[in-house]
């Protein structure tokens, strides 16, 4: 704080001593004026206010050393109104001992006890006076926005407080929007709750109002989506206030407000993680994360990284992506140490060789192909890096000697339809078959689409925004499960502490979304206007919605709310060499049967691509 700041509050605080002097002087002169009906005995007015005076010391002495006038409140808070009435109590107490002891001639022993209660009222009234006036002015204060805040519980009571008393402050509170009925006649700060969440275009034009502040981070998704959407249409700019959890102070702040974005409008619970669980698994050990230069692969190190392994390491074929992680985690991107591992996990010899050289302990397998339309044109890239790629890492992790491996999975592999979803399908089945054959624990961790990893729906649509359109969507009902990066990876690491052996783990991704809302939030969210939206249809091995269990698996509860376990045959590793594809269509087909398959895999005749699609509807 600068000098002359500090030197203002100072005053501030004398001149604030000075009034509940003057409270002291005139509850002790009003409590003896009414005892002796309106009037003063021949003395009494100079005993009184001797003992006004007296009692006025005795609060400044000991508002100065516990009250009021050791440190600077906030005018009214609950804070400052605490102190007061604790020094105000305390010095009552002291004057009516005082009086009885001393028993001075007409001045009653009650005067303390009367008069120190009306200097406390007095205290308080001009406290909330001059509370009032610092927020009348507040609206006066040019250059700040009106502001509607939708939400007057906790968080809007915080935010329409600070917008009010922030002397730099760029919005104006003008009114309360909530949904809850009993709120409906509430004032805050002097601010009136006028409606709910439908009446945002009424109260805008009463109030003048040009940004809507979204002030209720515990607000379901479809809310937000139905009040921003509102905002938007009455002509406001929408802001959001972030949770506690994303501040770094302990109040909300007016400089603490952003602009809405897609995250907001799909909403995501916050996620509470087993950390001693976790930490049993990672803390002190060797962790190796294969694809570390993906989105996921990338969180997951980062994440990896706060539980203080003893190593990490991070492998990938891509060496630019691998530069990019190390730089995100430690600054330098240097890759001049040994934890930064080039390896192709089709080539098993060099893992074999990486994993004899570093045995790790945990290795969480993030390494995929996942684009759907080029896996469908290229299914044995698929078949080589998703089944084959994920065979040598589960070998190369059994030989030596892994404690804890996980799998990566997709909700593409539940009741699969395209050639991604075989191939994780296979990854799953493969994965338990290790964990039947195994020492270690083999889980894997199925969840849905991850918003902002690299190549998804969101960097499509932001790209033919860009362009000026239009946003291509492939049919108006297609419709999928998001989920945020930093949560994907967070139940990754609770489902790799609670998951049992051979199981499939399945993330809780709440409701799915349509492609269309997605597309059309972007939009609006872009400030552009005129963009097209054009379905172009669905494409081969798409389905219009996902499924995270199929109608043959059965969901069991773990230890977490947001994590389901489901069991899926295994996969004999003999299945999967013994096959050596000449065409894409020999790969696709072998793959969609053993995918399919609630049993061993059993070499099958060739389909061709609309005799499997005719078979698999039948099933």
């Amino acid at each position: 704080m600068d000098t002359v700041a500090a030197q203002r509050q100072g005053w501030q605080r004398a001149g604030w001593a000075a009034v509940d002097v003057l409270c002291w002087i005139i509850g002790m002169l009003s409590t003896v004026w009414l005892r002796y009906d309106f009037t003063f005995p021949e003395g009494a007015l100079a005993l009184t206010l001797i003992a006004g005076a007296g009692a006025a010391a005795v609060q400044l002495f000991l508002g100065a050393m516990i009250g009021p006038y050791r440190v600077s409140h906030d005018r009214g808070s609950y804070e400052e109104t605490s102190d007061l009435a604790r020094t105000t109590l305390l010095t009552t107490a002291i004057a009516f001992i005082l009086i009885a002891l001393l028993r001075p001639d007409d001045l009653p022993r009650s005067s303390a006890v009367t008069g120190g209660s009306l200097a406390l009222l007095g205290m308080l009234a001009f406290r909330l006076l001059g509370r009032s006036t610092t927020n009348r002015a507040a609206r006066g204060r040019p250059g700040s926005h009106r502001a509607l805040v939708f939400g007057a519980g906790n968080a809007g009571r915080r935010l329409v407080r600070s917008a009010l008393r922030e002397d730099d402050s760029h919005i104006l509170p003008v009114a309360i929007l909530d949904d809850d009925p009993a709120k409906a006649r509430l004032r805050i700060e002097g601010v009136p709750v006028r409606g709910g969440r439908r009446d945002v275009a009424r109260v805008a034009e009463q109030f003048g109002a040009s940004v809507m502040v979204l002030a209720a981070p515990s607000a379901d998704p479809e809310v937000t989506r139905e009040v921003s959407q509102q905002a938007v249409d009455a002509g406001l700019s929408v802001k959001v206030l972030p949770s506690l959890s994303e501040l770094i102070g302990d109040d909300a702040c007016t400089d603490a407000l952003r602009d809405l974005d897609l995250a907001d409008l799909l909403g995501r619970r916050p996620i509470h993680l087993d950390t001693q669980a976790i930490s049993r698994d990672l803390a002190g050990k060797r962790v190796l994360v294969t694809g570390a230069g993906g989105s996921i692969g990338s969180e997951l190190c980062r994440q990896i990284a706060r539980f203080g392994p003893e190593r990490l390491l991070l492998l990938d074929r891509d060496e630019s992506a691998l530069q990019a992680t190390q730089l995100s985690m430690t600054g330098d991107g240097l890759l001049d140490d040994d934890d930064a591992l080039l390896v192709d996990i089709r080539d098993e010899a060099a893992l074999h060789a990486v994993f004899a050289r570093t045995r790790p302990e945990v290795v969480f397998h993030a390494a995929a192909l996942k684009h759907l339309p080029l896996l469908e044109r290229f299914p044995t890239e698929a078949w080589k890096t998703n089944v084959l790629g994920t065979r040598n890492v589960l070998r190369a992790a059994s030989a030596c000697g892994v404690g804890v491996f996980v799998n990566v999975s997709t909700d593409k592999a539940a009741d699969p339809t395209s050639c991604l979803g075989y191939s994780k399908r296979l990854t799953e089945r493969l994965t338990a078959e290790f964990a039947h054959a195994g020492r270690g624990r083999f889980v894997s961790v199925r969840f849905g689409n991850v918003l902002g990893s690299r190549g998804s729906v969101v960097h499509a649509f932001s790209a033919q925004i860009e362009r000026g359109g239009p946003v291509t969507v492939t049919d108006p009902e297609v419709k999928r499960y998001f989920m945020l990066i930093p949560e994907a990876c967070q139940l990754v690491l609770e489902a790799a502490a609670v998951g049992a052996d051979g199981e499939v783990l399945v993330l809780d991704m709440g409701e799915q979304v349509l492609i269309k809302d997605v597309a059309t939030t972007l939009i609006r969210l872009s400030g552009r206007v005129g963009i097209e939206i054009v379905y172009t249809g669905l494409r081969p091995g798409e389905k219009l919605g996902e499924d995270l269990f199929s109608d043959r698996e059965h969901r069991r509860e773990t230890i977490h709310p947001l994590v389901g376990a489901v069991a899926v045959p295994p996969l004999r590793v003999q299945d999967v060499e013994c096959h050596q594809f000449e065409q894409e269509q020999e790969a696709l087909d072998w793959m969609r049967r053993a995918a399919c398959s609630d049993g061993e895999t059993v070499p099958t005749p060739v389909l061709t691509r609309a005799e499997a699609s005719q078979e698999h509807e039948v099933q």
